[in-house]
Formats: C-alpha cells, sequence, structure tokens
C-alpha cells in the first residue's frame, strides 16, 4: 500500500491520462511527476521543505488538483476557501503558521492582503490555457536559503492539514499525515473498485477533503482520470458530461438534488454517457433521492461517511450485487467502526450510541488543542460525534449529530428523520430540519423546505402531512419556505447556527 503522495503518483501508467478540464488536454502521468519534482524542487529552493504549510488560494481546476499533490509530496498543503473575506484569511494563515501562501498570477484575493501584514512570502504560479491540464510553473526566482528539511516527503510527514467547520466553537486544525491520507484513498479505490479506465468528473471543491481525497486521490490510487470542472454549477453539468463521458461522480446531496432538476432536459446526454455508479457523501442523502438518481441514471448510487479527521473515508455502500440498504452508509470501508456509549462502553449491535472509529486513515489527535484530544479519544478510539446504530449485518445507519439532536423539554428529535418524512411529500424537493429556540422548551422544531419546481403547498398543509407519520413533539412547530437552502461552502448543509442565521433566534 502507498504511503506517500509521490508512491501514490507512481500508481498511473506513464502515458495514461490523469488530469483534464473543460476545452483543455490532458496531462499524463509521467507529466505529473515531472510536474511534481519539479514543483518539490522549487518550493525546497524557497525554502519550503517537509512539515512546512503552504497555504494554498486557487480556484477549482486541474491547478489546484496537481498543487494539492504536489505540494503535500514535499511538504504540507494547506487548501483555503477562495471565498473567504480578510478577517477569515487573517485567521487561518496566522492559526496554520503557515511558511507560504500560493496564489495564481495576477490574484486579487484578500489573503494577499494578509500576507504582507504577517510577512509571509507568496509564491505566484503561472499557467496558460494551451498547457496540458493542471501543469503551472511558480513565477520567480528563489531568494534566500534553500530547505534544509528538502526531497519527498515520509509516511509520518504531514501531508495534508485542515480545519474543522467549526460551527460550534473555534475551528480546530486537524494535521493528517501521508500515510492517513494515501491510506483513506486505497479504501475508496478499493470499495468503488476503481480502475485505470475510469474517468471522474469532478464538480467538488478542492479546498474540502471530499473533493481532494475522494474525487482526486483515489482515482490517481488508481491510475486513473480527473476531469476537474472549475466548480459545481448544475447549468453546465451536462455539457461536462458530454465533453468528458465520465463513468462516475461523488457529490453532496444539494448537487445530486440540483443535477436530477436538469436532468430530464438532458435526457440524450444521460442515455449517451452511461455512469458507472455514482457516490453520496457528506450529508444525508435522502432515499427518495437515491431512488431518483438510480431512476434517472440507471446505475448503482453509492452512499458514504466521511469526515476530515479519518481522512474522509469511514464508511461506505458496497456495490452491486451486494445490497445497498437506502438511509444506511453502508458497512465499515477503511478504520474499525463501533457504537460507543457516554462512558466509553463498545454496544452490541442494534443499540444507538456515538460511532466511533480507529485505523490507518484516522488522524492522532487535534493540534495544540490537548482538552478537545482528551474528549475526542477513548481507548485508541476516536469519538466521531455522530449517533447512529450498526445492525447485525454490519451496516451502519446514522441517527444525526450529538450537537445537531433537538432537545424540546427533555424529548429528543433527530432532525434527519423529520426529513425524510417531509422529503416523502410530493411537493417537497429538499428539506432541512433545525432547532429553534424556545422559551419555554429550551429547543424546538423548525424546518425550511423548498418545493419542486410548478408544486405549490403551504405550512399547514406540510404539518399536517408530517402529523401522520410522525409523533406530535416531533412536527416542525414552523415550516419556512425558501428557493434553496443556506449552505456552507462545501454544498453542505449546516444545521447548527441555522436559526441566528435566518434571524429567527
Amino acid at each position: 500500500m502507498a504511503k506517500t503522495i509521490i508512491e501514490v503518483i507512481k500508481s498511473g501508467a506513464s502515458d495514461a491520462n490523469v488530469l483534464g478540464a473543460p476545452g483543455r488536454s490532458y496531462l499524463t502521468y509521467s507529466g505529473l511527476l515531472d510536474h511534481v519534482e519539479n514543483t518539490v524542487a522549487a518550493l525546497n529552493a524557497h525554502g519550503i521543505g517537509r512539515n512546512d504549510r503552504v497555504a494554498i488560494v486557487l480556484p477549482n481546476g486541474p491547478e489546484m488538483a496537481s498543487a494539492f499533490m504536489a505540494v503535500a509530496a514535499g511538504a504540507t498543503t494547506a487548501p483555503l476557501n477562495p471565498s473567504y473575506r480578510e478577517e477569515e484569511f487573517d485567521f487561518y494563515l496566522s492559526d496554520l503558521n503557515a511558511k507560504a501562501l500560493m496564489v495564481e498570477k495576477g490574484s486579487t484575493s484578500p489573503a494577499l492582503a494578509v500576507a504582507s501584514q504577517r510577512d509571509i512570502p507568496v509564491l505566484e504560479i503561472d499557467w496558460a490555457e494551451s498547457d496540458p491540464a493542471g501543469l503551472f510553473s511558480i513565477v520567480g526566482e528563489a531568494t534566500g536559503d534553500p530547505a534544509a528539511n528538502g526531497g519527498y516527503a515520509e509516511p509520518e510527514d504531514c501531508g495534508l492539514v485542515l480545519h474543522t467547520s467549526g460551527t460550534t466553537s473555534r475551528p480546530k486544525i486537524v494535521p493528517l499525515a501521508q500515510k492517513n491520507i494515501c491510506a483513506s484513498a486505497e479504501h475508496i479505490k478499493t470499495s468503488l473498485n476503481l480502475q485505470p479506465e475510469d474517468i471522474e468528473l469532478n464538480i467538488m471543491p478542492l479546498f474540502h477533503i471530499h473533493g481532494l481525497i475522494a474525487a482526486t486521490l483515489s482515482s490517481v490510487r488508481a491510475g486513473a482520470s480527473i476531469f476537474c470542472t472549475p466548480g459545481f454549477s448544475a447549468l453546465k453539468f451536462f455539457a461536462w458530461v458530454d465533453e468528458a463521458k465520465p463513468s462516475w461522480y461523488t457529490a453532496v446531496p444539494t448537487m445530486h438534488q440540483a443535477i436530477l432538476s436538469r436532468a430530464s432536459r438532458n435526457q440524450d446526454i444521460v442515455d449517451a454517457v452511461p455512469f458507472r455508479l455514482i457516490r453520496s457523501s457528506s450529508s444525508s442523502l435522502p432515499p427518495t433521492v437515491m431512488q431518483e438518481l438510480e431512476d434517472t441514471f440507471g446505475c448503482p448510487v453509492i452512499e458514504a461517511l466521511g469526515m476530515t479527521e479519518a481522512a474522509h473515508q469511514v464508511a461506505c455502500n458496497p456495490l452491486p450485487d451486494a445490497p445497498r440498504k437506502p438511509g444506511s452508509v453502508g458497512l465499515a470501508a477503511g478504520p474499525e467502526v463501533a457504537v460507543m456509549d457516554s462512558d466509553g462502553n463498545l454496544l452490541p449491535p442494534g443499540k444507538i450510541g456515538e460511532l466511533a472509529i480507529k485505523g490507518p486513515n484516522v488522524f492522532s489527535g487535534y493540534e495544540a488543542n490537548p482538552e478537545a484530544n482528551a474528549t475526542a479519544f477513548c481507548d485508541g478510539w476516536y469519538r466521531t460525534g455522530d449517533q447512529g446504530v450498526i445492525d447485525s449485518d454490519g451496516y451502519i445507519s446514522l441517527t444525526g449529530r450529538l450537537k445537531e439532536i433537538i432537545n424540546r423539554g427533555g424529548e429528543k428529535i433527530s432532525p434527519r428523520e423529520v426529513d425524510e418524512v417531509l422529503m416523502d411529500h410530493a411537493a417537497v424537493e429538499q428539506v432541512v430540519t433545525f432547532a429553534l429556540p424556545h422559551e419555554k422548551l429550551g429547543e424546538d422544531v423548525a424546518a425550511i423546505v423548498v418545493l419542486r419546481e410548478g408544486k405549490v403547498a403551504e405550512e399547514k398543509e406540510i404539518r399536517e402531512f408530517a402529523a401522520t407519520r410522525l409523533a406530535d413533539f416531533k412536527v416542525p412547530r414552523k415550516v419556512i419556505f425558501m428557493d434553496e437552502i443556506p449552505k456552507g461552502a462545501t454544498g453542505k448543509l449546516q444545521r447548527i447556527g441555522l436559526a441566528e442565521k435566518l434571524g429567527l433566534a
């Protein structure tokens, strides 16, 4: 098993395609290997070596994908969301202790002002549209001393550093070793049976673990190809499918739902480019959406569970002919997975508790945060914060995030359960259930609903529908109709803090 990024990159046949993009020629594996060697040498010349952190602020696309791999091969990649504001960049660049900031030539990112104030060297990269996808060079001559810690990274070195989403507290730093991210790539390759002939259409942001590992690195480990889009667009999705002829894609449920809303207008492309599989991760996929995707695209939809602390993949539904269980995130697919009670005891099948994991892809602890690590780890297991249950067949089902469970005067409600009921209403396209502050009960149930195109429904009708399927205390007291669900930067639904965000607190 490959344990470093450079070993992963050596997985592909030298003349096979690795990175493509709309209107661009493909970069081959031998081209990527040369590019990585040149980039690591250039970083070393700029004084950047193993375990030095390079913050990367690049638009989605093949250059971001190759920068992730090239930087991680000889240093530590720290990708940041390009849409952050200056004060957010100030927090992340200082918290990371970034050794350099990588941007595209001509960038106007607010990160540049922060780098100037904090005396962080800036590495500009440049490329031409006529270059193979992903190829770039670092602009300007190196000044200062070359890195004493140069060369390729070792398995224990930090390859990727990310922050937790920080919905409830200050974001925590998650350092992922080379061996962690390579193990996760191996697990995803195995669980999806990725082959060199596979082509992945990447629509996920590449500052996020899902896009970096599930879409990109797993494909590279398989010697396969990635067609890198400039970011998700339901309007352009089918044109990209037509150009790339992909065999699969991975996305979050909100993206799948947006794709489905335009599928009927692009039936000719759906018929002409058959997918081998569609993968869904990062938040719960409603069973109705899973069925609609399978009916539309005529391929299995594989739901998986991912999290940053596990270098993405924790569990995954198996490929046919093994059973896929709608509403389940599948079987343990890499790390060991168990269910634990609040005292740290492992529970038998069928009992609800907190999911706990351990294995080669699981990180060893939050950086400079002994308090968080003391509560997060128990007897070598990492406590995920996800509440769930494992059935007698080993399939894992999530019942919610422990911090998202709504506590209505002592009665506990899983928002996911309410979501799934409301999604069965014929007029409902998307829903997110969340906690609404309540003067006497502490919290009550609220839901945002997006209606299907051309459908109408009123709050009373939605509440009455919910009441036929849910106990009274679980029925949303407030239903808010919106054109789209408010989402985080990575496309995930964020229930925590939603009431405040909407001015309902």
